[in-house]
C-alpha cells in the first residue's frame, strides 16, 4: 500500500534504519529547520535566577525563541504521528523532540558501545562481500544495498566510486571478461551506481540464454555418453550370459 508524502513514514518497531533515514527526509522536506532543531536539542528558553536555571515567561520570550518553540512542538507532533502504539509508549514522557529521537535511538540502536560493535560488524560484512553462486544481480544489489543503507544509517557514509568499484570486484571469476570491459570503456570515478547495475543486468539478460545453450548441449553430451556406457555394459552382460549358458 502507498503512502500519502503528507503523512510521516509510519514506525512499528519493524526496519528501525528504513523509518529513521526517510523520518529524516520527511522532516527536511517540510522544513530543514525542523532537522536541525532535532540535532541541537532545542528546548523552551531558560533564563537564570540566582543560582537555578527557570524557563522564561512566554511574554519574555524573542522572536527567534518563540520560532525555536514551535518548530519543537512541530517535530513532536510529528514523531508521536508517526509511531505505533508500543513505540509511543517508549517516549510518550519526552519533553522535546531530540529526546525522544535520541530514546528511540537508543531502543533500536543501544547504546554507543553496541553501536560500534554494529559498526565493526557491518564494515566487516562490507569488506567480505561477494556475489554468491546461482545469486542474480538484483538479488545481490539488494543485499549489498542493505548493508550500505545500515552503514549510513550510523553515520559512515561511503562514497558513490567505492560502492562502484566495490560491486565490480564482488563479481565472480565467470564476469571477468565483463568486469575488464567496464573497467576499460569507462572512468570508474564517473561512473554511477545505477549505471553499472544497469550494464550487469543488462549483460545478465543477454549472456543467460548462452549458458543455458551451453547447459542443455552439456546434457545431451552426458544423456549420450550415459547411454552408450549402458548400452556397453547391457552387451558385455548379454556376453557373459552367453558364456556361462554355453558352459552349461
Amino acid at each position: 500500500m502507498s503512502q500519502s508524502i503528507d503523512k510521516p513514514p509510519y514506525f512499528n518497531g519493524a526496519h528501525y534504519y528504513h523509518w529513521k533515514n526517510r523520518m529524516i527526509i520527511f522532516l527536511q522536506s517540510i522544513d530543514y529547520m525542523l532537522w536541525d532543531v532535532i540535532e541541537d536539542g532545542s528546548t523552551i528558553p531558560m533564563k537564570r535566577v540566582g543560582e537555578l536555571q527557570v524557563p522564561n515567561e512566554r511574554h519574555e520570550w524573542s522572536n527567534q525563541e518563540r520560532k525555536q518553540v514551535q518548530l519543537n512542538a512541530k517535530d513532536i507532533h510529528i514523531l508521536l504521528c508517526a509511531l505505533g502504539p508500543e513505540e509511543f509508549v517508549k517516549v510518550s514522557s519526552c519533553d522535546n523532540a531530540k529526546e525522544i529521537w535520541d530514546k528511540l535511538e537508543v531502543f533500536h540502536e543501544g547504546t554507543n558501545e553496541v553501536k560500534e560493535t554494529k559498526i565493526g560488524l557491518l564494515n566487516l560484512n562490507y569488506e567480505n562481500f561477494k556475489m554468491d553462486p546461482n545469486e542474480d544481480i538484483k538479488a545481490m544489489f539488494n543485499r549489498f544495498s542493505i548493508i550500505v543503507n545500515e552503514l549510513k544509517g550510523f553515520g559512515e557514509a561511503i562514497l558513490e566510486d567505492k560502492l562502484v568499484w566495490k560491486l565490480i570486484y564482488s563479481l565472480p571469476e565467470s564476469w571477468d571478461s565483463k568486469k575488464t570491459s567496464i573497467i576499460e570503456a569507462k572512468n570508474l570515478k564517473e561512473l554511477k551506481l545505477d549505471e553499472l547495475i544497469w550494464s550487469l543486468h543488462t549483460h545478465e539478460m543477454t549472456s543467460k540464454p548462452l549458458i543455458r545453450e551451453k547447459e542443455k548441449k552439456i546434457k545431451e553430451q552426458d544423456i549420450n555418453v550415459n547411454g552408450i556406457a549402458l548400452k556397453s555394459s547391457k552387451c558385455q552382460y548379454e556376453d557373459s550370459s552367453m558364456e556361462e549358458s554355453s558352459e552349461e
